[in-house]
């Protein structure tokens, strides 16, 4: 059995029961691909809460096909590749959208560009010193800031308001920090 983080334990306590056996975590990874162009054709159209609410359930599946992975021990490696990129592409996209166009150039680009260095060493760690790509705690630690920085300022576009932009603001500061330190985990 895998390692359990605490948020597989509140998980599985709270979502996991009512998903079937039949729904693998790589379904749920898939529909979290199947997501991306709804979520963006949503927030191109202004139809913000439709996007906010796709983005929501889109961001928490992330949790989902993780805790059901290892709390079902049907871990694979499909799921080992496409769970990240899932995450980076729905992150990365409603960051170009939208972080740029409220809080700037700068932070959508060092939130992207750190994606993409993520990405490089995880898989150079894979191909030239033979490491499994897994996700450390301080991706984990990213992740979350940036689904809930990205959930805030998406309400603040919403409904107008600047203090939620404020808070989505650093708590994006806070992911950008965790995905610094997460290029450096996989560096070592």
């Amino acid at each position: 059995m895998p390692k359990l983080h605490f948020f597989d334990y509140v998980l599985k306590a709270t979502i996991l029961p009512f998903i079937p056996r039949s729904v693998s975590p790589n379904n749920i990874t898939a529909f979290r691909f199947a997501t991306i162009p709804f979520i963006i054709y949503f927030l191109v159209a202004g139809n913000l809460k439709w996007g906010i609410v796709l983005f929501a359930i889109s961001a928490l599946s992330d949790g989902v096909d993780g805790a059901l992975a290892r709390t079902r021990n049907q871990i694979t490696e499909w799921g080992k590749m496409y769970d990240p990129l899932a995450d980076k592409l729905l992150i990365g996209t409603v960051v170009a959208l939208m972080v740029s166009k409220i809080l700037g150039h700068v932070l959508a680009l060092a939130i992207i560009g750190l994606e993409l260095l993520i990405i490089i060493a995880a898989f150079y760690r894979k191909k030239y010193h033979g490491r499994e790509i897994s996700a450390k705690t301080s991706g984990k630690i990213k992740m979350v800031f940036q689904s809930v920085g990205v959930f805030l300022l998406l309400l603040a576009a919403a409904g107008g308001s600047p203090l939620l932009a404020e808070i989505s603001r650093w708590l994006l500061y806070l992911g950008v920090a965790f995905a610094a330190f997460s290029i450096v985990e996989y560096s070592i």
